[in-house]
């Protein structure tokens, strides 16, 4: 470590440097995870259903996630989407345009036992899907 009078200079350089090796900084400032994302940073997204797919659960669960497949509009890209609830797909038609955000798994990835599937439904044609599957509010007609 330099301790001369004028070292200051090599020490903040070297940060700077070595901080490169840092991942989580890397990645952040060479923005890769925004330009992966199907969002691209955004908390929520808007999209269009296409198709309505049933998701195998992983080991040692056996179950079929109700999922739904989504175009974005603002980008183009297609995901895969959970819809949460009982029933809950009986509430998205195909060509609905609905809202998604991120399901909350670890580091932005899938969550429990569905493999693949990094986002989730929250609303159809602007009616949060919860308040529908509760029954409270119904689906409105376009």
């Amino acid at each position: 470590m330099g301790r001369g009078i004028y070292s200051a200079r090599k020490l903040k350089q070297d940060h700077k440097e070595l901080r490169w090796s840092d991942k989580n900084f890397s990645r952040r400032e060479l923005h890769l995870d925004e330009k992966a994302d199907p969002l691209e940073g955004a908390p929520q997204g808007r999209g269009i259903v296409l198709e309505k797919v049933g998701v195998e659960a992983k080991q040692p669960n056996s179950a079929i996630r109700k999922c739904v497949r989504i175009q974005i509009i603002k980008n183009g890209r297609q995901i895969t989407a959970f819809c949460p609830g009982v029933g809950a797909t009986n509430f998205i038609d195909e060509h609905d345009e609905v809202t998604i955000e991120g399901i909350g798994g670890r580091m932005g990835g899938s969550m429990g036992d569905i493999p693949g599937v990094r986002y989730k439904v929250i609303k159809v044609n602007n009616v949060s899907l919860e308040e529908m599957v509760r029954g409270r509010k119904e689906k409105p007609v376009r």
